[in-house]
């Protein structure tokens, strides 16, 4: 992957599918962008259900803890608390030209729809909403009622790209990585991003 300097603003909360979110953290870190990365509390708790992976709540500690994991990567990432209201990403004049909220709660999606911003992450959504930037929703929740649905149409409205954690299987994945890497692919295509980690549809087998 070629090095970039792209800034991107990363939130995990707290549905089922961190993985996508750890391993899009990765691959932005491995193109060489600057992460502005936020994990909700009920995101820490999925991330010790669902992975082997610690991590610290603390953002002080948490930057410290990835810069040293992902040492080996080029980019570079910054964590910020759910009420540091002087990060960037909390500001028009300071947000990256792009956030990606993933994997994306239905709480989140709720705060996202009805303006509300109670923490650092319902206020950068909030904040790429009002200024027109890139706005990626990773959705994971199934079934959907109406109020899901009406959400998602509003915030597609709004300019907020819906991407539900759909992975395709016509790359005929053989592990679950492979599954997830399908979310992943997709997302870094929409952020402008080389990837390879899937080939894409009417590509030649290499």
């Amino acid at each position: 992957m070629k090095s970039t300097d792209q800034r991107v603003t990363l939130a995990l909360t707290g549905a089922s599918g961190v993985q996508y979110g750890l391993r899009l953290l990765e691959c932005l870190l491995a193109q060489g962008c600057a992460v502005d990365l936020m994990i909700s509390k009920a995101a820490h708790l999925v991330i010790e259900t669902e992975s082997d992976i610690s991590l610290p709540a603390n953002a002080e500690k948490l930057t410290a803890t990835l810069l040293q994991r992902y040492e080996h990567l080029p980019g570079r990432v910054q964590a910020y608390g759910r009420e540091d209201w002087f990060a960037p990403a909390a500001s028009g004049s300071g947000a990256a030209s792009s956030m990606v909220i993933c994997p994306c709660s239905a709480g989140t999606l709720s705060a996202l729809a009805t303006g509300a911003s109670n923490n650092l992450i319902e206020r950068a959504g909030d904040v790429a909403l009002k200024e027109r930037r890139q706005l990626i929703l990773v959705t994971r929740e199934m079934p959907l009622h109406q109020v899901h649905l009406e959400h998602m149409l509003t915030l597609t409205r709004m300019g907020a790209v819906m991407m539900p954690a759909s992975p395709g299987f016509y790359h005929q994945p053989r592990r679950v990585e492979d599954l997830v890497d399908f979310v992943v692919a997709r997302v870094l295509d929409h952020l402008g991003l080389d990837q390879q980690l899937i080939q894409r549809w009417g590509e030649s087998a290499l």
